[in-house]
């Protein structure tokens, strides 16, 4: 089977301003979702992220603070799932509980590195 990323992305100012009743909401969501692609062989991990983080680059490794907090958008979580098409795990990101309050799913495909002897 394939694995597939899916980084959710999260308006900042809508994720701020839920209530703790909605946010609650939102977790039980993404626990029931969870539990759903679990079933049907689909999941393979999934977890919440820091807001903070922190950007490292160049070939002199410069570490720097990140997201900024000019950015409307942080990567929230993410979910890896496995599926034998892009179009399965397209269809079960449609219902993905991010969405329930303006957030993205992106859906990248785990490259498979072969074996070089």
């Amino acid at each position: 089977m394939k694995q597939f990323l899916l980084l959710l992305h999260e308006d900042i100012e809508k994720m701020e301003n839920l209530s703790v009743k909605e946010m609650q909401e939102l977790v039980n969501a993404h626990m029931t979702w969870a539990e759903k692609l679990a079933k049907s062989g689909h999941f393979i991990s999934g977890d919440g992220l820091q807001e903070k983080g922190y950007l490292i680059s160049g070939k002199n490794a410069v570490v720097k603070d990140g997201p900024y907090i000019e950015s409307k958008e942080i990567v929230g979580g993410y979910y890896l799932l496995q599926a034998e098409t892009l179009e399965t795990i397209i269809e079960l990101a449609k219902d993905c509980p991010c969405h329930l309050w303006g957030g993205t799913t992106e859906v990248r495909q785990i490259m498979e590195m072969e074996n070089y002897e």
